[in-house]
């Protein structure tokens, strides 16, 4: 019986994941705690106030913060955006077509632009006028941007557009037909708006990639009244030896990035509720 009752002990001290759940868990906030207590004790927060957030060195950016880098910023994402959805549904329509040559050429677009660096296509970009002699990218600079956006997004957006196209119902094409309408008129009245409503979460995403990629525009050699914001940022700092020009440009980027990461998200949960 001695034995009995030595063998159970064990048994009844054994805890429930709950238990042991809830002991991991508080281990975890000890120590989360303590890392916390040792960057702040380790951290000089004079030096750090001093270098990345000067107060008189963040005003010298006001105004021409909103008023050049971030209207800058915007015109090359809107307009990259712009020529990428129009690019990327062409593409996208293209990959799925029936005609061979359209598919072949949409899906070398696609994995050239997909795997190549966004930095590479900003730098050949600069070279245009030494491989075509007289060319000239309509806008200047601007356009410049805008076609290194674009042409970037283009690829990714196709695929997106590719995904909505296939996840309409193809009765919805097969009834427009039975209507009377053509396949042009039913894949441009029927299922293309059915499709670029599907993928409004992920193109909102696209719009976010975008206006960060926006930054590479620095390395088309853009000055004055061209500058985005890491470009408006990173001279402000050299300037005054001073990191705060980045850390503003970096939380300007997140006054617009953040909101629109937020609703992207609300309308996948939407959608996803609408099922």
């Amino acid at each position: 019986m001695a034995d009995q009752s030595v063998a159970a002990a064990p048994g009844r001290a054994r805890l429930s994941p709950r238990k042991k759940q809830k002991i991991t868990r508080g281990i975890q906030y000890v120590v989360l705690g303590v890392a916390l207590v040792a960057l702040v004790l380790y951290v000089d927060w004079a030096s750090l106030a001093q270098n990345f957030a000067k107060g008189d060195v963040a005003d010298k950016a006001l105004p021409e913060l909103f008023t050049i880098a971030l209207r800058n910023t915007l015109i090359y994402t809107i307009g990259g955006f712009a020529l990428a959805f129009v690019l990327g549904l062409i593409f996208a329509l293209m990959r799925i077509s029936p005609v061979r040559p359209y598919r072949w050429i949409a899906t070398i677009y696609i994995e050239i632009f997909r795997g190549l660096p966004a930095l590479l296509i900003f730098l050949l970009i600069t070279f245009l006028p030494l491989a075509l002699p007289g060319f000239e990218v309509p806008g200047g600079t601007y356009g410049q941007g805008i076609l290194g956006l674009g042409l970037v997004g283009a690829a990714y957006q196709a695929e997106v557009f590719r995904a909505g196209l296939q996840a309409v119902p193809k009765g919805q094409t097969e009834a427009a037909r039975s209507l009377g309408m053509s396949a042009a008129r039913a894949q441009f009245t029927v299922v293309i708006p059915q499709a670029i409503r599907i993928v409004i979460p992920p193109t909102t995403n696209q719009f976010v990639s975008l206006l960060k990629d926006s930054s590479l525009v620095l390395f088309l050699g853009v000055s004055g009244q061209y500058v985005e914001l890491a470009k408006f940022g990173n001279d402000l700092a050299s300037q005054y030896a001073n990191a705060t020009p980045i850390m503003v440009s970096g939380l300007t980027y997140l006054i617009v990035t953040v909101p629109l990461g937020y609703l992207a998200t609300r309308l996948e949960k939407r959608k996803g509720s609408g099922r």
